[in-house]
Order: structure tokens, then sequence, then C-alpha cells
């Protein structure tokens, strides 16, 4: 029993890791549109 809750800590916390750099890829792609230099 406490292998299968370990287990769904551990998945728990990779899913929030993952939604992290989720955010932060998204965070980042914004900042690199709006920073971009303009162009004539």
């Amino acid at each position: 029993m406490k292998k299968i809750i370990m287990g769904l800590i551990a998945v728990g916390g990779a899913l929030l890791v993952k939604k992290k750099m989720d955010e932060s890829k998204a965070e980042q792609a914004l900042w690199a549109e709006a920073t971009d230099p303009v162009r004539k």
C-alpha cells in the first residue's frame, strides 16, 4: 500500500513540475514576442 501511495505522490509531483515548465515556456515565448525588435 505504501508503494502505491508513494508512486501516486511521485506522479503528482512530476505533473506539477511539467505544468510549471510549460507555463515557463509560454511566459518566455510571450516575452520574446513582446521584446522582438520591430522590422520596417
